[in-house]
């Protein structure tokens, strides 16, 4: 009853150990995306825009207000912190983050020409969320998720545990 339940016998933050190959993955991918949100930021506080000012103001061909830019800066130090801490942390994080850029994405496309539009968004801006949206999550679900992971792999491991003790056991086995 219980396998049928839940047939998967992993939750999406296993375990994985801090110096395990795929953590370079979730940390370049926190630190690159961090590193763009923070410099977009950066240079958007540094026009001196109003902080929620609809102008039309832009950096870096997207549209920015103080708002967005202090945004901007705050998401980007998260993924630096997810990119210092790595593993398991730094993946989760990366797909949470993906997940909330593509749900503000839609938001903000559905707020492009009303007053409730208080980040400044442009269409330039929902493509931009949409990229990192999928850009984040694909950095933080790879290794993770899929069809073809490797036996070896601490992912595939736990949802296949029985599977697994067998090839260990064969293994062992075969060892002189």
């Amino acid at each position: 009853m219980q396998r049928m339940l839940h047939p998967v016998n992993a939750r999406l933050d296993e375990h994985l150990p801090t110096d395990h190959r795929l953590s370079k993955i979730y940390r370049v991918g926190a630190g690159l995306t961090g590193l763009l949100l923070v410099a977009f930021g950066v240079l958007g506080l540094t026009h001196r825009i109003g902080f929620f000012d609809t102008g039309g103001d832009t950096v870096l061909a997207l549209n920015t207000n103080g708002a967005l830019s202090m945004l901007s800066i705050c998401v980007g130090l998260l993924l630096f912190a997810g990119m210092i801490i790595g593993g398991t942390f730094a993946s989760t994080l990366n797909i949470v983050l993906g997940v909330l850029f593509i749900a503000s994405g839609f938001v903000n496309l559905a707020l492009l020409d009303t007053g409730l539009n208080f980040l400044a968004f442009e269409i330039q801006n929902v493509l931009f969320s949409f990229v990192v949206g999928v850009m984040l999550m694909w950095f933080g679900m790879y290794g993770r998720v899929g069809s073809a992971l490797p036996h070896d792999n601490p992912y595939w491991r736990a949802r296949h545990p029985e599977q697994a003790a067998r090839e260990e056991r064969a293994r062992t086995a075969h060892r002189p």
